[in-house]
C-alpha cells in the first residue's frame, strides 16, 4: 500500500469496501459540489463563516437562488448553519473539504497549463550568425 495521504490510503483499493449508503452519500456529496455557484459559495466560506447576505455580496444572484445553493449544500452535508440572532450563519462542514478542493484545483490548472503548451506554436530558434 502506498503512504498514507492525509490520513487516507492512496490507493482506492486499499479502501474498505463500501455499502449502499455509503455509494450514496458519497455520490450526495458530489452531486451537491457539481455547480459552480456553489463552488463560488464555498470559496467565500473557505474564507470565513457568512450570512446569506455576505455570501450573497461575494457570490452575486439572487437571495433565493443563494439560499437554495446553501439548501443543497447543507443536504449534502457540505455546510452547516447557526442561528445569530436574525441571521443564519453559514460554515463548512468538514475542513476537509478545502484539501479536496485544492487537489481538484490543482489538478485542473495542471492540466491547462499542459493543454496549454500542447497547443502554443513553436517559437523559433534564432539563427546564428556566422562571421
Amino acid at each position: 500500500m502506498k503512504a498514507p495521504f492525509f490520513g487516507y490510503p492512496l490507493s482506492v483499493a486499499a479502501l474498505t469496501p463500501l455499502s449502499e449508503r455509503s455509494r450514496e452519500r458519497i455520490a450526495e456529496r458530489f452531486r451537491a459540489l457539481g455547480e459552480p455557484t456553489r463552488l463560488k459559495i464555498l470559496e467565500r466560506l473557505f474564507r470565513s463563516p457568512a450570512s446569506v447576505g455576505d455570501i450573497l455580496g461575494a457570490v452575486g444572484g439572487t437571495q433565493a437562488n443563494v439560499s437554495k445553493h446553501l439548501g443543497v449544500l447543507h443536504a449534502g452535508g457540505i455546510v452547516r448553519r447557526r442561528r445569530e440572532g436574525l441571521k443564519t450563519v453559514y460554515s463548512i462542514a468538514d475542513p476537509t473539504l478545502e484539501r479536496i478542493c485544492v487537489i481538484v484545483c490543482d489538478s485542473v490548472a495542471r492540466d491547462a497549463r499542459e493543454e496549454a503548451e500542447a497547443t502554443a506554436p513553436a517559437v523559433p530558434r534564432p539563427r546564428r550568425v556566422r562571421r
